[in-house]
């Protein structure tokens, strides 16, 4: 299997995450929030992973939906992390990472969902 672009992307925003939250503090706040944050992260690359052996064009849009709202709720805790740690460039970065794959996972959501 071939992976495309976005499916790389997803793959090593998740693997940045995991790498990142490694550095995190060890207080029971951050514990909290880094494990939301690598299952929300994680689930973002899965699902779209799934959407690619989609068997209808209603089950890709379903899986890049989710694929979406995880990386939603990636960006919210990756913005929490920023606040309460400091504006740290590897944060930063992927906030801008987190927002330019909803840009992305949005607009191939709205193509797909769209009636034709």
């Amino acid at each position: 299997m071939k992976e495309n672009d976005l499916q790389l992307r997803l793959f090593k925003f998740a693997i940045e995450v995991i790498e990142a939250v490694r550095e995190l503090p060890k207080g029971t706040d951050y514990l909290i929030i880094s494990r939301q944050l690598i299952r929300s992260s994680t689930s973002s690359g899965a699902n779209y992973d799934e959407a690619q052996a989609a068997v209808s064009k209603a089950d890709f849009t379903n899986k890049v939906g989710i694929s979406l709202k995880e990386m939603r709720e990636s960006n919210y805790w990756i913005r929490i992390i920023i606040e309460i740690s400091g504006k740290n460039d590897s944060w930063l970065r992927l906030n801008n990472e987190s927002q330019e794959l909803m840009n992305i996972l949005g607009s191939i959501y709205v193509k797909t969902s769209a009636p034709r």
